[in-house]
């Protein structure tokens, strides 16, 4: 299993939280590193697919679990 250089706990946060804490936190990553993100948010699956696709970042891994889903989020520029 890949972990990520940082992790974003975002359980308990909803839309559009969770999209915020995860640009806030990608931007202190060199290219090339991994976030991991935890949310619960039911609309995040979508909302992080569209943020990444807008800002050039790549989605490496989801995973739904029992306290919600997980993102591994690459930085690419």
């Amino acid at each position: 299993m890949v972990e990520g250089h940082r992790i974003v706990d975002c359980i308990g946060l909803y839309c559009p939280v969770p999209v915020l804490n995860t640009r806030q936190e990608m931007d202190k990553l060199a290219i090339g590193q991994i976030l991991e993100v935890w949310t619960d948010d039911p609309a995040a699956e979508e909302d992080m697919k569209a943020w990444a696709k807008r800002s050039g970042q790549r989605i490496l891994e989801t995973e739904k679990t029992g306290e919600g889903m997980r993102f591994l989020i690459k930085k690419q520029k």
